[in-house]
């Protein structure tokens, strides 16, 4: 058995983290990480309004990042597939990574193709198309962090991939809309040439990604894994699994849509079990395609087990009876500050702050502090352990959300910090709200320390021949819980009011470090960093 992660450290190496080669590494992969999502999400939203589409058709889009969701799915096929001619030239996981950065780059360059004013169904298709990519190039990363280094270190790459990934956020939210309206777009006056270079220079950006790819080493693993099967198992292997998410996508698209059969409260909540219902029977669908398909022969048994089975029995069987606490924690770890995320732009706005004013703070300042967070996170637990760093994150998350009923108490009575920023040839007069300002700075602290702690421990639980897929469920898991739970935040902000809200939210942090302090006694990290 292997000692616990916490009592692994070396002193003298935590002031030296930056001669790291794999922080540096980690940034730029974490930076191309962050790209895709937002050109997805939130700043493709922005493009089909100016385009002239409607709100209710731009909100269906959200539905592209939802591979990033569902990524465990087709995580095995990482973990086991060999790739022609990639996998002989760059090794697993960079072959993986240089197929994902490709296919996002045609994303972008197909997407910057379409005018969506014209042609939203290939709009759709691209969008699609992209959030997969992206999803498996997060698959591949997560993999190959978790593989090039030892767990004392996973805490601290963890902290420059955030900062990384928060980077390429800014520079497809923040840098994207800049460029779009410069070049000539704005609300009332739509250009899609504008819009076509910003994602050909979206594209460009990625560049770095790939660069970083080709630069970089193939981790020192077994690579063996696998090498028993014929390339015609793992062709079957691929289309069978094809034919799998066909049928899931199938009997999603043409199950009935929600009858509307109460009133507005109690319908909220059967539209969310209805929902359940439909996702949970497509997934059935999907799984007994694959059962069939096994059963007639048309797979490898052996590879699949292997895959989908073995990445699951390993962990119980490391984990044995704690293995229900360790997901329980999984799942609820960041359920506090998720929770309330899903809420708080609505609440800034009703507490009569500007979008600008939001805007500033959160895109702005809020991303740099998380950075900061994020590299105080690392750097601690390199320190004091992942679990106590863990620890020290949940309290200071729990602790941070009780700020908001402080803001709430507010109510429109603003004091602003007034001060100018100097530039070469002229200077900027800038007027920030004093409570929105500490609050959210505050906030994003938390979170990023939390985060930070939180990837390095999940990348602790992972078994090397598993990577991909053990950390894509893990990463899959916890956001489940939380957002599912999200999903009633405004309907209990309406019940009961948001202090009350806010005070909610935090003691859902409670179990959270409860859960942490029963697991520091009986959890001895069983960590598998060896060949199995």
């Amino acid at each position: 058995m292997l000692k616990p992660q916490h009592a692994a450290r070396e002193p003298t190496n935590e002031l030296r983290w930056w001669q790291e080669k794999s922080v540096w590494i980690l940034l730029l992969l974490g930076f191309s990480a962050g790209v895709p999502y937002f050109l997805i999400f939130g700043t493709l939203s922005l493009w089909l309004l100016e385009a002239g589409v409607e709100r209710s058709a731009v909100t269906f889009f959200s539905w592209a990042v939802l591979g990033y969701s569902f990524k465990f799915v087709w995580a095995p096929l990482v973990d086991r597939l060999p790739l022609p001619l990639l996998t002989k030239l760059f090794g697993r996981r960079r072959g993986w990574l240089l197929l994902a950065q490709g296919t996002v780059i045609f994303s972008i360059m197909l997407m910057a193709s379409i005018d969506p004013a014209n042609s939203l169904s290939w709009m759709a298709r691209g969008a699609v198309l992209l959030g997969f990519a992206a999803a498996t190039q997060d698959i591949v990363i997560d993999a190959y962090r978790i593989e090039i280094a030892e767990p004392r270190l996973q805490a601290m790459l963890s902290s420059t991939y955030v900062a990384g990934y928060r980077v390429g956020m800014i520079m497809a939210g923040a840098v994207a809309l800049s460029l779009a309206q410069e070049l000539g777009s704005s609300q009332g006056a739509y250009s899609y040439e504008a819009w076509r270079l910003t994602y050909i220079i979206m594209a460009a950006v990625m560049g770095v990604g790939v660069l970083t790819t080709l630069v970089i080493k193939e981790p020192n693993v077994d690579t063996s894994i696998g090498e028993q099967y014929q390339t015609g198992d793992y062709v079957l292997f691929f289309v069978v699994f094809l034919f799998s998410i066909l049928a899931l996508v199938l009997v999603y698209s043409y199950f009935p849509q929600t009858p509307n059969l109460f009133s507005e409260l109690t319908q909220k909540f059967f539209a969310f079990f209805y929902g359940i219902a439909r996702m949970m029977l497509s997934i059935l669908a999907a799984y007994l395609t694959a059962k069939c398909c096994s059963a007639l022969g048309l797979v490898n048994p052996e590879l699949v087990r292997e895959s989908y089975v073995d990445p699951i029995s390993d962990f119980l069987k490391r984990y044995g009876k704690l293995a229900i606490w360790v997901l329980l924690l999984v799942g609820l770890y960041r359920i506090s500050d998720i929770v309330m995320g899903v809420i708080t732009n609505i609440f800034y706005a009703e507490m009569g702050y500007t979008k600008k004013e939001i805007a500033s703070i959160t895109k702005v300042f809020g991303i740099l502090v998380t950075i900061f967070g994020a590299f105080m996170g690392g750097l601690l637990a390199i320190r004091i352990g992942v679990m106590r760093a863990l620890m020290f994150g949940a309290v200071l998350v729990a602790v941070t959300n009780l700020l908001f009923m402080w803001l709430a108490q507010i109510d429109g009575a603003h004091t602003y910090f007034e001060f100018s920023i100097p530039l070469w040839f002229t200077h900027i007069d800038v007027a920030l709200p004093r409570e929105l300002f500490i609050v959210i700075v505050m906030d994003n602290l938390a979170q990023g320390f939390a985060i930070a702690a939180f990837i390095g421990w999940l990348s602790a639980l992972t078994n090397v021949s598993f990577t991909a897929t053990q950390y894509a469920i893990f990463s899959s898991l916890m956001t489940l819980i939380p957002k599912l739970i999200g999903g009633y935040s405004g309907t209990l902000v309406e019940s009961v009011g948001y202090s009350n809200f806010f005070l909610f939210a935090s003691a859902l942090g409670i179990p959270v470090i409860a859960l942490i302090y029963y697991l520091q006694k009986h959890l001895e990290f069983k960590t598998a960093k060896v060949k199995t």
